[in-house]
C-alpha cells in the first residue's frame, strides 16, 4: 500500500502498520487503509491474532455483520459493478437487521466483541438482530470474558449513549452477556420493590433511565450524558444485597442507596471507567433518596431547614443539576396523585434552592474565617486545631448562613473558649 500511494499522498504514517493498516493524507483529508485481514481469538488466549487474505471476498466474511460487509472499488466507484455486496447487507441496513456474513458462532470466535457490538448497534441504530445471531449470543456469552476490558467498557459506554438504549440492554440480559459485563444489571429482576409498584426493580430501572433521558435535554450540557444514564441505571444495584422481609409479607431495602454507591462505584472501576466518572456514579447514587426526607412544609412540621438545604447542595457539589434529574426520574409511580405530590415538592426544593443562591454563594460554601485568620486569632501554628475550627465554622456556616466576620471571629472564640484552646 505505501509503494501504491508513493507521490500521491502527501503524508504518510505506519502507526497501525503491524496490524495491516497504514494512514495517509491527500489535500487536508487522512484515511486510513488496511489490508484484507481478519482478526481471530484462540479459544484459550486473550489476544486476537491478525491473519492477511489474498482477496476482497475472503476479507468481507470475516467481517462482524453482513451490514458491514460490502465495499466499492476505487477509482471506478461509479460503475455499477464497483458495488460489492456479496452477504446482502445493503438490504439488511433497509430491513434495519443485524446478519453475520457467515455462520455467526465463526463471527463470534473470531472477535468475541462483536456480540456486544450487536447490542449497541440495537441501541444507535434501532436494529433488531436476526434469530440465528441471537442463539448463538447465548451459547457464546462467556466467551466475551476474555476481551479486554477497555474495550468492552468502550462499547457499553456507545450502547448507553445511544437513541435506543433500553433495547440494547435488554438484548445484553437476554443473551447472558450482561452476565460477564454488568451482572449486577440482571440481578435486580429478582427484585421486588418495596411499594409493589413494579414488576421488579430491573424493570423499573430501565424506565428511571428511559425518564432520565428524557430530561438530559435540560442538562446545562444538553445529552447525551453518560454519567447521567449510568447512575440512572444503577441507582438501584444495592437492592438485591439489603432485601429484607417484613411482617405481612412486605419487603424493604434499607441504606441500599450506601450498599449500592460503593456496587456502582467498584463495578465502573472494574470496567476501566474515568475517576471522575465512577466518583460522579457513586455520588449520585448514595444521594438519590435523600429528597423522601424533604416536605415543602416548615421546620416545625417536618420539613427541612435552611441548613439541610444547604448541605443538600453541599453534598450534590457539581453532579446537582443530574441529581435533580435522576430524582425526578426515580418518580415511576402510576399513581397520578403520588407522582404529582412528589414533582411539586421537588419544584418546592428546587425552588429554595434558587432563592438560597441569591443571597449566598450556595456552590461555594466555606467557612467565614479562613485558616490564616483562624491562627491569627487564636495564636496558634499549622495543625489539627486549625482544621477542628474550620469544621465548626463551616457547620454555623451550613446552619445559619452567612455569619459575617465579626460574628464569626466572636464564634471562633467562644468555641476554643469551650474547648481549651485559648
Amino acid at each position: 500500500m505505501l509503494a501504491l500511494v508513493e507521490g500521491w499522498a502527501e503524508a504518510t504514517w505506519e502507526t497501525g502498520i503491524a496490524f495491516g493498516t497504514v494512514g495517509v493524507q491527500r489535500k487536508g483529508m487522512r484515511l486510513e487503509i488496511t489490508t484484507y485481514r481478519a482478526e481471530q481469538y484462540r479459544p484459550d488466549s486473550r489476544n486476537p491474532e491478525v491473519r492477511y487474505g489474498d482477496s476482497l471476498a475472503s476479507d468481507l466474511v470475516r467481517r462482524d455483520f453482513a451490514c458491514n460487509a460490502m465495499a466499492v472499488a476505487l477509482p471506478d466507484w461509479k460503475a455499477p459493478a464497483a458495488f460489492v455486496d456479496p452477504f446482502g447487507g445493503l438490504d439488511d441496513v433497509a430491513a434495519g437487521i443485524l446478519r453475520t456474513p457467515g455462520r455467526p458462532e465463526d463471527s463470534f470466535g473470531d472477535d468475541p466483541l462483536r456480540m456486544l457490538r450487536a447490542a449497541r448497534f440495537v441501541s444507535t441504530l434501532g436494529f433488531t438482530v436476526a434469530p440465528d445471531v441471537v442463539a448463538a449470543m447465548r451459547a457464546m456469552a462467556d466467551r466475551l470474558s476474555i476481551v479486554s476490558v477497555e474495550r468492552v467498557q468502550g462499547e457499553l459506554s456507545k450502547l448507553l449513549l445511544g437513541a435506543h438504549p433500553r433495547a440494547g440492554l435488554e438484548l445484553l440480559v437476554d443473551t447472558g452477556l450482561a452476565d460477564v459485563v454488568l451482572p449486577e444489571l440482571p440481578a435486580l429482576r429478582l427484585e421486588i420493590d418495596e411499594h409493589h409498584q413494579h414488576k421488579d426493580v430491573y424493570e423499573h430501572s430501565l424506565r428511571v433511565l428511559e425518564r432520565a433521558i428524557a430530561l438530559e435535554p435540560e442538562l446545562p450540557g444538553g445529552g447525551p450524558d453518560l454519567v447521567l444514564r449510568l447512575a440512572a441505571l444503577l441507582h438501584d444495584v444495592g437492592k438485591p444485597r439489603t432485601r429484607r422481609k417484613q411482617p405481612g409479607g412486605g419487603v424493604s431495602f434499607h441504606h441500599h442507596e450506601v450498599v449500592g454507591a460503593k456496587m456502582a462505584a467498584k463495578r465502573l472501576t472494574a470496567l476501566r471507567y474515568p475517576k471522575d466518572v465512577v466518583e460522579a456514579v457513586r455520588r449520585l447514587t448514595e444521594l438519590h433518596l435523600r429528597f423522601h426526607g424533604y416536605s415543602d412544609g416548615t421546620p416545625e412540621q417536618g420539613g427541612w431547614t435552611d441548613s439541610a438545604v444547604r448541605r443538600y447542595v453541599t453534598d450534590a457539589g457539581p453532579q446537582l443539576e443530574r441529581l435533580h434529574k435522576l430524582v425526578r426520574s426515580d418518580c415511576t409511580t402510576r399513581n397520578r396523585r403520588r407522582a404529582a405530590a412528589l414533582a411539586a415538592a421537588y419544584d418546592s426544593l428546587e425552588a429554595r434552592i434558587a432563592a438560597l443562591r441569591e443571597k449566598e454563594e450556595l456552590d461555594r460554601i466555606r467557612p467565614d474565617l479562613d485558616g490564616h485568620r483562624v491562627m491569627e486569632l487564636l495564636g496558634i501554628p499549622p495543625g489539627r486545631t486549625v482544621k477542628l475550627a474550620l469544621d465548626h465554622l463551616l457547620a454555623l456556616r451550613m446552619e445559619h448562613g452567612p455569619l459575617g466576620e465579626e460574628r464569626a471571629e466572636a464564634e471562633l472564640r467562644a468555641w476554643a473558649t469551650e474547648h481549651g484552646h485559648l
